[in-house]
């Protein structure tokens, strides 16, 4: 952790607002990256960082430096988006909700092409639309792993820290989900 991130972490456990406003510019992008991917719909997402952000306000006077901020910031943020998930699904079944506006863009798991083709274009909302519903059938951890792991660039260790388990169950949960992704898009896998 940088000295300027404790001194504002510090500050802001004693209750200093711009010190928490700037702790939140800091790490807002990530947060939003990571909840708008484990939830596969940016409005979802932006609803709950709001929810992210006021339980890290809250929580914060209990965060003891044993870990970096950003390590308890991501358990925060897949434990909002797994509840999230949980209680949007309990609200769909009840309400008869069967459609979905606003869901993600496929494109959202692919790198912005900056010469776009007219025929690489369409394969590519394709094979996007196709990650999508392959991360849907994930478990949330699963889920959870493979966003951590493959699009933010954790460490095995440092995700086992943002989920509170072992090592070896976040190996399990990487090694399941990537079996499973490959399996769903096996007809895209290059020969």
């Amino acid at each position: 952790m940088e000295e300027r991130e404790i001194r504002l972490i510090r500050r802001a456990q004693e209750g200093d607002g711009a010190a928490f406003e700037a702790l939140v510019q800091i790490h807002d992008r990530q947060v939003l990256k990571l909840a708008r991917q484990m939830l596969n719909n940016l409005e979802d997402a932006q609803d709950v960082y709001q929810e992210i952000f006021i339980k890290v306000f809250r929580s914060l006077p209990s965060f003891r430096f044993e870990s970096e901020f950003s390590t308890w910031l991501y358990r925060i943020v897949v434990n909002q988006c797994i509840n999230y998930r949980q209680w949007r699904s309990r609200r769909r079944f009840l309400s008869f909700d069967t459609h979905n506006d606003g869901e993600e863009k496929p494109s959202a798991y692919l790198p912005p092409d900056r010469n776009p083709d007219p025929e690489k274009t369409a394969l590519n909302q394709e094979l996007g639309r196709e990650i999508a519903l392959a991360m849907e059938s994930l478990s949330e951890k699963q889920r959870a792993v493979f966003v951590l792991r493959h699009f933010h660039g954790q460490k095995l260790q440092e995700i086992a820290k943002s989920l509170g388990c072992a090592e070896g169950t976040v190996k399990n949960y990487l090694f399941r989900a990537t079996q499973h992704m490959q399996q769903k898009l096996r007809e895209y896998r290059q020969a």
